[in-house]
């Protein structure tokens, strides 16, 4: 069976259906505890082999910690944090999407 294909209209529905009712995420906060370590592992590797974190991300590191003025270096320090988060969500989601694909398929063939 192929994976299937998601529109954007697809992901705006159900990011929607997701926001309306967050008691959906009981069961998945349930499963995703057991299964963090694994993940992380995964999330991890996904991240380096995706090279996000090479030398861009160091150097963006060694510019926050050395910024002398605590202002900007908070500043920096707030954006930095702002699209590493982003970025861990950005690769989380897709991992998501193929545990989706892999919890799918029969176990029995």
């Amino acid at each position: 069976m192929a994976d299937p294909e998601y529109s954007a209209e697809d992901v705006d529905r159900a990011v929607k259906a997701l926001s309306d009712d967050p008691d959906r995420f009981a069961h998945a906060t349930e499963i995703i505890t057991h299964a963090a370590p694994s993940l992380q592992k995964v999330l991890n590797e996904a991240l380096h082999s995706g090279g996000w974190f090479e030398e861009a991300h160091e150097q963006q590191i060694s510019t926050v910690a050395q910024t002398l003025d605590a202002d900007e270096r908070e500043r920096l320090l707030r954006m930095l944090i702002a699209e590493e988060t982003r970025l861990g969500m950005f690769v989380g989601v897709a991992v998501g999407l193929e545990l989706a694909t892999e919890l799918r398929k029969d176990p029995e063939q």
